[in-house]
């Protein structure tokens, strides 16, 4: 979606399918979901991890193999590997491919993924360990040598071979609601992303002070109003058991006159909220972030490439934030599609 973009600030990603349940179409299913975020614009696109999924870092690699300019978005989770594992596969694909790969740092996770692992550090103090770790990545990016003496980290003139040149440096975000991530990110200068309370939450103020913030969120949007929340439905149907299963979210709930849907972040069939409706009043909802300082927007899943189509109309009704292609909405067909 950057193609149009006049405001620098604003960044639009997708999210690539998860492995569960794929199997033997998993990378055709990947190289599909990638080809077409590039197609609507996005910059960059967020892979997955897990202990249930497949290597994030593979699949970045399918991604590069079969983009030319996309972004892979890679969820580092600091258990999993040492920092310097980190940096040279980071440097590793801007020697082959003169290509950037932004990282997305992970505190936490599953719990009962942290227990199978043996990690028992209390929430805080894995934004500490996070901090570390993702200052160690950056020192090293540039080649060293480097030695660093942190509380859970620690080298000796250690070298990156070969180092990453300064052009391809990777973008940081931090996946962070909480006051430690929140400061997490904003003492390593990355982008805080979090899930969003409805826009009317955020008027009169930033949403987090002196950190660039963003958000993930699903959007569902059509011309027509009703055929949105149609489409809506049929995809995340109501499961009571799903509901039962999901303790994670303490978001504000959504009302009858808002875009602002949590009823598949309720029932476990997704991991963010989703904005429903037309695409003027989910434009508006996005315009109001955009006021309130977001500057990110990770989408969810697209289920069909038509979804970045009908997503991108959206966004082109956030003043400002793209070029208009005439003074009046855009001519539509008999699907509502320019």
């Amino acid at each position: 979606m950057d193609s149009d973009l006049v405001d620098p600030r604003l960044e639009v990603y997708s999210t690539c399918p998860p492995s569960a349940g794929i199997h033997s179409e998993y990378v055709a299913a990947v190289v599909d979901v990638a080809r077409w975020s590039e197609t609507y614009g996005c910059q960059g696109i967020l892979v997955y991890a897990d202990n249930s999924l497949v290597d994030p870092w593979l699949v970045a690699h399918i991604i590069l193999q079969h983009t030319t300019r996309l972004c892979p978005l890679v969820a580092v989770q600091p258990i999993y590997a040492h920092p310097y594992a980190v940096a040279k596969i980071v440097a590793t694909f801007g020697y082959l491919y003169g290509r950037r790969v932004g990282l997305n740092m992970v505190a936490g996770g599953f719990k009962n993924d942290l227990t199978a692992l043996a990690d028992s550090t209390p929430h805080d103090r894995r934004y500490d360990r996070l901090r570390e770790y993702t200052e160690l990545v950056k020192r090293l990016l540039p080649g060293g040598p480097v030695s660093y003496n942190g509380e859970f980290y620690r080298v000796d003139n250690l070298r990156l071979t070969p180092a990453l040149v300064a052009e391809l440096f990777p973008a940081v975000f931090v996946s962070a609601s909480s006051e430690a991530g929140v400061s997490t990110a904003r003492a390593l200068d990355a982008t805080s992303v979090h899930y969003p309370k409805p826009s009317r939450e955020y008027v009169g103020g930033a949403p987090l002070s002196g950190a660039r913030a963003g958000i993930r969120v699903g959007i569902i949007a059509r011309a027509d109003e009703q055929e949105a929340w149609r489409i809506a439905r049929a995809r995340f149907p109501e499961d009571r058991r799903g509901q039962l299963t999901h303790q994670l979210s303490n978001l504000a709930m959504e009302s009858e006159d808002s875009p602002y849907w949590l009823l598949p972040f309720r029932n476990y069939k997704t991991f963010c909220p989703y904005l429903v409706g037309s695409y003027e009043r989910v434009g508006d909802e996005l315009a109001h972030y955009v006021a309130a300082g977001f500057t990110t927007f990770i989408l969810d899943v697209p289920p069909a490439e038509e979804e970045l189509r009908h997503t991108r109309i959206a966004f082109q009704y956030v003043p400002g934030a793209y070029r208009a292609v005439s003074a009046s909405p855009p001519a539509r067909d008999h699907d509502g599609v320019p």
